[in-house]
């Protein structure tokens, strides 16, 4: 586990998709939010992949201007594809490039993490009784 210390110098990106929609762009931001409020990272942005700021160089440069050295970018994905396997480093290290004195990388996406079924189930249960509510 790191220190508050380790982590001061550590900018986190969660970048989604990014979406034409405005409450779907809204609604990353409040998750991205909340995990600000609730880790141990002091640095933490949010970013769009593409069809919305802010983007992956905007948040990467707003790290760097916070303090940040390292630079850890985690696509909020369910599953790997061509845009965590691709197009999210591509634009990580083009950001990375006009900031030579910060190194980066990019997590996993969330889908083979354990913690998923639990997800799973309760969008179930969820789901489930609002259904009985409603009849």
């Amino acid at each position: 586990m790191l220190s508050h210390s380790d982590t001061e110098k550590i900018g986190v990106i969660i970048v989604d998709h990014g979406s034409r929609r405005e409450e779907s762009n809204q609604m990353h931001l409040e998750i991205v939010d909340v995990f600000r409020n609730t880790s141990s990272y002091a640095i933490v942005e949010a970013a769009h992949m593409e069809l919305a700021e802010p983007s992956i160089a905007t948040a990467y440069s707003k790290c760097v201007e916070a303090g940040a050295t390292q630079i850890v970018v985690h696509p909020y994905f369910l599953l790997p594809g061509r845009h965590w396997d691709s197009d999210i480093p591509r634009l990580a290290a083009e950001a990375a490039a006009r900031h030579p004195d910060t190194s980066y990388l990019v997590t996993a996406p969330l889908g083979a993490h354990p913690l998923m079924n639990q997800v799973i189930a309760a969008r179930i249960s969820e789901s489930l009784q609002q259904r009985h509510r409603e009849q």
